[in-house]
């Protein structure tokens, strides 16, 4: 089964494009190496404070899909430097 969440996000302190991306790069790592997951910036890439993430898992069942979806956004919300405003959930 493959899951799909596309969630937007503020990131309050990020002054400038630079540190906005800082940010970005160290929460994505950090997510990718601790679940089986593909994530990348899908939007506002140009917006200071705000951005949009794609998140992937594939497994043998919507079930385990969802749980590893459900793990990395908690594991995102972690951080205090970023807030989630939006998730859309799609199952293919």
């Amino acid at each position: 089964m493959i899951g799909s969440v596309d969630c937007e996000y503020i990131i309050y302190d990020a002054g400038s494009l630079k540190e906005k991306r800082a940010v970005l790069q160290r929460i994505m790592t950090r997510a990718k190496q601790k679940y089986n997951i593909s994530i990348s910036e899908i939007g506002f890439q140009d917006t200071w404070q705000r951005t949009k993430i794609g998140i992937v898992a594939i497994t043998s069942s919507k079930m385990a899909t969802e749980r590893e979806l459900n793990n990395v956004l908690k594991f995102i919300d972690s951080f205090p430097e970023i807030e989630r405003t939006q998730s859309v959930f799609e199952w293919f």
